[in-house]
């Protein structure tokens, strides 16, 4: 039996800032706007490479907005993905590493696939962490 996520749903206050933030400075694809009912409105946005997407919207989620935390990005170069981030205008905060079990700032020395971590949040403050995997996969 394959279990393929698809979806996460993120709760948000102001539904164009949110896609705002994530068209334009995360770079995600716009999947999806949609509005039947003045009740109702999906936006779904997938990240570059994703097979899964977020939904954003009005009447999808009871959460709270703000309250998704530590949904994890994989990427196979962390200094060019917080790079990236960084110039489309996204606050991301230092690279660090794991060291010792201490958080040590930089990226893991060896590279290691799951060893290397950065932050950023949306406009209310849901968070997200890149993580680095697949970097030796790519002969850096």
């Amino acid at each position: 039996m394959d279990l393929k996520l698809e979806l996460v749903l993120i709760p948000v206050s102001d539904v164009n800032r949110a896609k705002s933030f994530y068209v334009e400075k995360a770079g995600f694809n716009l999947d999806v706007d949609t509005r039947p009912s003045e009740a109702f409105r999906v936006v779904q946005m997938t990240p570059p490479g994703s097979a899964c997407s977020i939904t954003i919207g009005t009447g999808i989620t009871g959460a709270a907005p703000g309250s998704v935390r530590g949904t994890h990005l994989v990427v196979a170069d962390i200094e060019a993905a917080r790079a990236e981030l960084l110039d489309g205008g996204v606050e991301v905060g230092e690279i660090r590493h794991l060291e010792s079990g201490r958080w040590a700032p930089g990226p893991d020395p060896e590279r290691r696939d799951y060893g290397s971590f950065a932050d950023f949040s949306d406009p209310d403050g849901n968070s997200w962490v890149l993580q680095e995997r697949g970097r030796s996969e790519r002969g850096a």
